[in-house]
């Protein structure tokens, strides 16, 4: 211990003697451990960190499929209760209904809340205990005895001031009235963060035998001496009894189980791997670029190592006092690069998409800390080894000479070495970078199908006490919608009960004159009842026949619209116009075609646009709608308007989700913008690491070079020869690493497939265009120390040693 601090001392004493070249090398430790550790905080938290749940590992989800259209779907409740009855697999399946309530309270304003309508004893398999009262009982979960509900611990104290009176209580929810029985933590979010309340979800008897309305979603605890494996061979056995049982409803059908932790992060893990992947790539670049200028310092310490070794000093000792220096260093820049991943931490949860699971619960918790301490005494061994090794055996005799600049041929070549490598991994990141960048530009240039400029949306859902009928419903979507239409700036204003991206409503149909379809064969449209002026108000074109009209309601024959997709692929060879389709949404009667129009991205930019149907809101009402409005100027700016037509009509009325349709565009893209942000700084962290390492081996070089530089334009050589020298030198590492950067990323963006859209992992314009502007960055880190070069003085230059 006492040779350990010996060599502390002197570690840090040698760095205050160098504060330059300490500062250097922090920072660029700091950039790369500071890079990794915040990208792990969020690993760590979204795909490490077991659910906050009891024995999380035996916790299942369950979902249906039905390939190839549907390789992940809901669940019906016939289904689920049959699944419960039959499985062997389980301890307990539970079913989960996101819902939403109308809370009206006192004199605050009337506020839509998200929430879940589950089984009884999903609390209990959670392992999940209320701060106040109970959980549901088996009882409540029963038609008619289910109107008790359970506040989450957030809205207990947003709404009600975390009242500790409020247990047994009264709410209005949807014109219900419900009794709390509880209070979860604030740290409960199931099943997601923006539920703010359960209820029972008491299947009435009319539900329990609907085996073909999917809705649900099903989670399981398995049993202690139970596989997955087994839990999924049993549940496929259960869903083909089930097919031979219900095949009109269940033909076709089966399904698959999943750890839940698994799927609550399928679509950003390959993501999140990546940019883990990417960070190693910059801090490996930063090693490269220490152990460069360790090699550059070590050789003004070649006497000093000399005098060592010929007083005794083992080779072992001088390569751990080098060790320590550099392990120091390393440990100084870990702790400026904890600081740095706090503000990036910060930086990163700004950027992070929404839906991103357990987002809000990132921190650098002592597992973070514990990473980044092993990386930063990696880190200090990695970049510190080979200048130990390189300074360990010097030649004595030469060196205590001083004659010893023939000596650092082998630095010379490790230098080299670590340039090439730092030019070829950042060319890499870059190439990698790059195609994130035009994957993402092209995303941008999808047409969604409808304008987003100056459109505003937002969600009313009218309860079903208060309007128990479509006459009520249709009363009052068509004052809301003529009121906003004569409002101010309103260039359009029309509804829908599903709107692109958002929503997702799925109905069967067949045409009229067509073979019957077999069991499980039948195809599947997305559905949207919408209002006279909805096509307008969200730009959507018309390409054949007519929109709706206001002679199109429910007097009038029945009339739906189709999207062009759907028209090409039925009715290729023959005039859609006039065609009769039947939809198992609403009445048993067929509806004749009287329009086709444009394609609207249902899932996302990314995703094909899919069969779409229209029918006339005054036809088919509906108790919840979206309310698209198109304006002359900023649409957020007349929500407030809007939401005062809304009380007008009804004051208890709440509004939710107001978004602009801008907004939903960007949403729908913040997974793919996150990713390619995060590699776009990463990889321009790398460019400027592998210039500055480029810049520092040249500039090295020249100072080494001066004698020969001096004897060469003594014997008559011009600038321009000692510029291409220097240059030719430096350009040579370059180009090599290039030629390597260019095979690695070959092999490396293959595994970022899935993250691209609309453009190949060998793209090769990418791939020219990086190595290009790579190649040019070079050359300018080369520039400056060939221009100091050029300005030696032969005189002085042949007096240097």
């Amino acid at each position: 211990m006492t040779s350990l601090g010996q060599d502390l001392r002197y570690a840090l004493r040698m760095l205050l003697k160098n504060p330059g070249f300490a500062v250097v090398a922090v920072i660029a430790l700091a950039l790369g451990i500071g890079a990794n550790t915040a990208i792990f905080s969020v690993v760590n938290t979204v795909l490490l960190r077991s659910l906050p749940y009891s024995d999380p590992d035996r916790l299942m989800v369950v979902r249906e499929n039905k390939l190839p259209q549907f390789p992940e779907f809901s669940i019906s409740p016939g289904n689920f209760l049959d699944w419960q009855k039959q499985n062997t697999s389980f301890e307990k399946l539970v079913a989960i209904n996101r819902a939403a309530y109308n809370l009206v309270s006192g004199d605050a304003d009337p506020e839509r809340l998200r929430g879940a309508r589950v089984s009884a004893g999903l609390f209990e398999m959670l392992g999940a205990n209320p701060v106040q009262g109970r959980t549901f009982t088996d009882e409540e979960d029963q038609p008619g005895r289910d109107n008790v509900v359970i506040l989450s611990g957030s809205l207990w104290k947003r709404r009600f001031g975390g009242d500790p009176n409020i247990i047994g209580q009264s709410l209005t929810l949807s014109s219900a009235s419900y009794t709390v029985i509880g209070i979860m933590p604030a740290t409960f979010q199931f099943p997601d963060r923006d539920t703010e309340l359960w209820t029972p979800i008491a299947f009435t008897s009319r539900q329990a035998q609907q085996h073909g309305s999917h809705y649900l979603s099903v989670i399981g605890r398995l049993k202690q001496e139970t596989t997955i494996q087994q839990a999924d061979i049993e549940m496929k056995s259960i869903a083909a009894r089930l097919a031979e049982q219900y095949p009109d409803s269940n033909a076709g059908w089966s399904n698959n189980v999943f750890r839940m932790q698994e799927y609550e992060v399928r679509d950003i893990r390959s993501g999140l791997i990546f940019l883990l992947g990417a960070v190693a790539i910059v801090l490996l670049i930063a090693c490269a670029n220490v152990a460069n200028l360790l090699l550059a310092r070590s050789t003004a310490r070649q006497k000093e190592m000399a005098i060592r070794s010929a007083l005794g000093a083992s080779r072992w000792r001088v390569i751990r006092q080098l060790l320590t220096e550099s392990v120091l260093l390393a440990l100084i820049g870990g702790g400026v690069g904890l600081l740095l991943a706090f503000w990036g931490t910060e930086s990163l949860l700004a950027l992070a998409p929404e839906d991103l699971p357990r987002i809000k619960d990132v921190a650098l918790d002592g597992r973070v800390l514990g990473f980044t301490l092993v990386v930063t005494m990696i880190t200090g061994v990695i970049f510190g080894l080979a200048p130990a090794l390189q300074s360990s055996s010097p030649n004595l005799n030469e060196t205590l000479k001083e004659a010893g600049r023939g000596t650092t041929a082998g630095r010379h070549r490790v230098r080299n070495s670590l340039v090439i490598v730092e030019v070829a991994l950042a060319l890499m990141l870059l190439i990698c970078s790059g195609l994130m960048i035009r994957s993402f530009m092209r995303l941008q240039r999808v047409d969604p199908g409808f304008n987003p400029s100056n459109g505003l949306a937002m969600s009313i859902a009218l309860p079903g006490r208060k309007y128990p009928n479509s006459d009520n419903h249709l009363a009052f979507f068509s004052q809301l919608v003529e009121r906003t239409s004569a409002l101010p700036g309103v260039v359009a204003a029309g509804a829908t009960q599903s709107l692109p991206i958002q929503d997702d409503f799925l109905v069967g149909f067949d045409i009229q004159g067509r073979p019957p379809v077999p069991p499980g064969e039948g195809k599947s449209t997305n559905y949207y009842a919408v209002t006279t002026d909805y096509f307008k108000a969200m730009g959507i074109q018309l390409l054949r026949g007519r929109l709706f009209t206001e002679q199109d309601n429910s007097k009038a024959p029945p009339v739906a619209i189709i999207n062009e997709t759907m028209a090409k692929q039925y009715f290729p060879d023959e005039d859609p116009i006039g065609q009769r389709i039947h939809l198992t949404q609403g009445p048993d009667k067929f509806r004749e075609i009287v329009g086709i129009v444009g394609d609207v991205k249902q899932y996302g930019l990314a995703q094909p646009s899919p069969l779409q149907t229209y029918e006339p809101y005054l036809q088919m009402p509906f108790s919840s709608l979206t309310l698209v409005v198109r304006t002359e100027g900023n649409p957020a700016s007349l929500s407030g308007a809007i939401r005062g037509e809304v009380l007008a009509i009804d004051k208890e009325q709440p509004v939710s989700r107001i978004r602009t349709l801008d907004q939903i565009i960007s949403g729908s893209v913040q997974q793919q913008r996150f990713l390619m942000l995060l590699l776009g700084v990463f990889a321009a962290v790398a460019l400027i690491l592998a210039a500055v390492g480029l810049y520092g081996v040249m500039n090295y070089a020249v100072t080494q070079r001066t004698h020969e530089i001096g004897i060469r334009m003594a014997l008559g050589a011009n600038a321009g020869a000692v510029l291409r020298l220097i240059v030719g030198h430096g350009m040579m590492l370059a180009l090599i690493g290039v030629a390597i950067g260019l095979a690695g990323a070959f092999a490396v963006t293959r595994v970022m497939e899935s993250l691209l859209f609309s453009v190949s992992t060998t793209d090769p314009s990418t791939f020219a265009s990086v190595s290009v502007v790579l190649t040019g960055v070079a050359l300018v880190a080369c520039l400056a120390p060939a221009r100091r070069a050029i300005k030696v003085d032969p005189m002085l230059a042949l007096r240097h040693e």
